[in-house]
């Protein structure tokens, strides 16, 4: 079992910088690939990034590549999400996820995920 907790959402003009974090309970996380996605009001909840266990593995959306980057310390059991350059587009709602394998190619998808946390909202204006 696993439970998460996002936060560090906030309210922020367009090219500035937030950084989303991730707890983690639970025993096992650092045998979890973790994840984050968002989800836009009236759209559905779409890949954003992902990391694999040990850290060496991650995956981008075309959308935030170069622009946003995933991290993870086990010894924490926390995941980051550092967020640059923001644009207005990236308002949404943010959620991580915990996906029970090492790594997957199709971490980008959310049905490879079994636990996910609360959100956080994300609000960039222009």
């Amino acid at each position: 079992q696993v439970q998460l907790a996002e936060s560090g959402g906030g309210l922020v003009q367009a090219g500035g910088s937030l950084r989303l974090s991730c707890s983690a309970s639970g025993p096992t996380f650092s045998s979890y690939a973790m994840g984050w996605f968002r989800q836009a009001p009236g759209q559905e909840r779409a890949f954003v990034a992902a990391i694999g266990w040990s850290g060496a593995n991650t995956k981008y959306a075309d959308s935030v590549k170069g622009r946003f980057t995933i991290s993870r310390d086990n010894a924490k059991k926390m995941v980051y999400l550092l967020m640059n350059s923001l644009k207005p587009e990236d308002t949404a709602v943010y959620y991580c996820g915990a996906a029970p394998y090492p790594w997957d190619e199709k971490l980008d998808r959310t049905s490879l995920y079994d636990y996910w946390g609360q959100g956080t909202q994300v609000t960039v204006s222009s």
